[in-house]
């Protein structure tokens, strides 16, 4: 686990001056070592600390700051070159298999001289090129410099665990783990992105495919892979390499259960493969709490650590489920309870730690469990992330599963799932049949018929004008023309909506203390076994989630975690703090870097926040939504000039 960067010019013009600046800004990444490499053709060189020495200028320079956790040696030193010296990687990140594809890549005349995964990957990519990828398991973002083909190669893992940036500017090319390392390299514009700043706004979600909130920074999507040519790094373009089908299998559940069960131990298995003391996230839900119990499952000696938020509303807090979990397993437990004064005392280096807006203060519980664990001596942590996406956990699943049997006639399983989804938790009739609309109507009706249901399109605190003059369309839509929508949407939701920005706020709140989280529900095997699964096995018939898994679970966690039908997960008291703080949420709303945003109606703000807090309007995350993008403005001097 580490933190990236590098640059490629035509023109052969870098500014070397720039990069201590760029490994001041990675070192929460690597705090334990560093090493950078520059090549022009005939010309290499690399070494640790770095130095304005008399070469002023490079055709590439590769840039690493190293977390160590495997092969804790001085081998594991990056740059690595390969032997031959064709070969140039810096990688951020794991492979969990290293061990077998060394062994494979042993077979085939390579030889090893480090115990590092890091080698692994280089072999690998210099035995099978980018086909290499389908053979990694784990996270990785990386880039490898080709000498002899005067090529650099950049990939990142399949489900975008690790972040990996990037702008093209001309004949100039740059990249980097992180938006603020980005900046420093390229002094890049920080205009902002109109639509992707309204989906934010208007729906809470950002990390939307290859764009971000600010125009001029790219990401390399999950599952891309893209080649820049030296001489001509303005023609790159990002290559999906792994796509998953949704064909489905024939498997009985029983099968399936017991198919999956095998699949997540062996995942889980291989995400303990570390030289440094692990730890888990455990917030008392089956996802985590099956984590830490095939943890002690197939490590029974492994000594655990259990870190979980307990929030301060009763309504919230699920420290029961946590006690009874590490009780079974035997952790050790570490709780935290942060108040609305730890909030604001925290908010800026939350919002410089996230680099993007995000969501829900959810997110702050996160980032202070990853600094308990950090104080705790922890250096690799485990996580549900993904789960959901998966397996099916969030209400709004319940909507796609009953338009999928409607689609295919089956309108007598659709009705019991419909009685069934009402009596669940925060949902109820009118809930699903505008949630099961919102997946059959397309677009095009779905402004009409939200003005017809006083729902309205655009908020009131929005300038729409503002977003108007600069083309901004979310073109955001639940709707779905598939037969099998519940697998559809799954898909999209693990490629396209709720896993990318949760991955990003995993990465970031863990690498803020110099952390790696691993999340063992994210493989490909697993990934494409759950995928393939008849839909009823996902989300029962009487609108029970997670169906296959809380089966394939029977026996390892105990039954009360499995039988539960709410979900809380990480959740905080959001209003209650926000209202604790109305001094501090009235200060940022009136502030000067507010009042300089063209697309906020402050007095709609102002206005809709008076009466949230008086209790005459619904509360919903778009309050905090306001505050975090007000803060992120001011943090990252965003231009608002598009």
């Amino acid at each position: 686990m580490c933190g990236i960067a590098g640059f490629i010019s035509a023109t052969r013009k870098i500014d070397l001056n720039r990069v201590p600046a760029v490994f001041e800004r990675l070192r929460h990444r690597g705090p334990d070592d560093k090493g950078w490499l520059k090549y022009s053709p005939g010309t290499l060189r690399s070494g640790r600390e770095w130095s304005n020495d008399e070469e002023t200028s490079c055709q590439a320079l590769l840039l690493h700051v190293r977390l160590s956790i495997i092969d804790l040696s001085e081998a594991g030193w990056q740059p690595m070159s390969s032997r031959d010296g064709r070969y140039h990687l810096v990688f951020n990140g794991e492979i969990y298999n290293y061990l077998e594809l060394r062994s494979e890549l042993q077979q085939l005349g390579h030889e090893f001289h480090t115990h590092t995964d890091t080698e692994v990957l280089l072999a690998a990519y210099a035995e099978w090129g980018a086909k290499a990828l389908l053979r990694f398991v784990g996270m990785f973002a990386f880039a490898i410099l080709d000498v002899e083909r005067q090529t650099l190669f950049l990939a990142r893992d399949f489900f975008g665990i690790k972040p990996l940036y990037y702008a093209a500017c001309g004949e100039h090319f740059a990249f980097a783990s992180e938006i603020t390392a980005l900046l420093e390299l390229t002094r890049s514009c920080r205009k902002v992105n109109p639509s992707a700043l309204l989906l934010y706004l208007r729906h809470g979600l950002s990390d939307q495919g290859i764009t971000t909130l600010l125009s001029g920074v790219n990401q390399l999507p999950a599952a891309h892979c893209m080649e820049i040519a030296l001489e001509s790094p303005q023609l790159a373009q990002p290559v999906r390499y792994w796509n998953p089908q949704l064909q489905e299998s024939d498997i009985s559940f029983d099968e399936a259960a017991n198919k999956l069960r095998e699949l997540f131990l062996d995942s889980v298995r291989l995400h303990l493969r570390s030289d440094v003391p692990l730890g888990a996230a455990l917030s008392g839900g089956i996802d985590s709490s099956a984590i830490v119990a095939a943890m002690r499952h197939v490590d029974p000696s492994l000594e655990i650590h259990t870190f979980s938020y307990i929030a301060e509303d009763p309504a919230l807090s699920e420290e029961r489920w946590v006690d009874l979990v590490a009780g079974k397993v035997g952790a050790q437990v570490h709780k935290l309870y942060p108040t609305s004064l730890d909030l604001v005392h925290d908010v800026d280096l939350l919002i410089n730690s996230q680099e993007e807006p995000f969501g829900s203060t959810s997110v702050y519980a996160g980032h202070r469990v990853f600094r308990q664990a950090q104080q705790s001596g922890i250096k690799v942590m485990l996580d549900g992330q993904g789960a959901d996406e998966l397996l099916g956990g969030y209400r709004y699943y319940l909507g796609a599963q009953f338009v999928s049997l409607l689609r295919k006639r089956r309108y007598g399983d659709a009705m019991h799932l419909l009685r069934s989804a009402a009596a669940l938790p925060d949902t109820g009739i009118f809930w699903m049949l505008l949630c099961g609309a919102d997946y059959m109507i397309p677009k095009k009706w779905q402004r009409p018929l939200r003005a017809l249901l006083a729902k309205e399109f655009t908020p009131r605190w929005v300038n729409a004008t503002w977003f108007s003059r600069h083309d901004a369309e979310t073109g955001h839509t639940n709707y779905c023309p598939e037969h099998n929508v519940l697998r559809a949407t799954l898909l999209r939701t693990m490629n396209e909506t709720s896993l990318p920005h949760l991955l990003r706020y995993e990465d970031r709140n863990s690498m803020a203390f110099s952390i790696e989280s691993r999340v063992p529900f994210l493989t490909v095997p697993l990934a494409e076994f759950i995928l393939s699964l008849p839909e009823h096995y996902i989300v029962a018939l009487d609108a029970t989630s997670k169906a296959v898994f809380r089966s394939a679970m029977r026996g390892l966690v105990p039954d009360a975690i499995l039988d539960r039908r709410d979900k809380i997960g990480f959740n905080t008291p959001e209003r209650k703090w926000l209202i604790a703080v109305d001094h501090w949420v009235q200060d940022t709303l009136d502030s000067d870097v507010a009042a300089a945003m063209p697309f906020l109606d402050l007095v709609a703000m102002r206005r809709e926040w008076s009466d949230v807090r008086d209790g005459r309007q619904s509360f919903d995350n778009r309050i905090w939504r306001w505050l975090n993008v007000i803060r992120w403005s001011q943090q990252f001097r965003v231009e608002y000039t598009v």
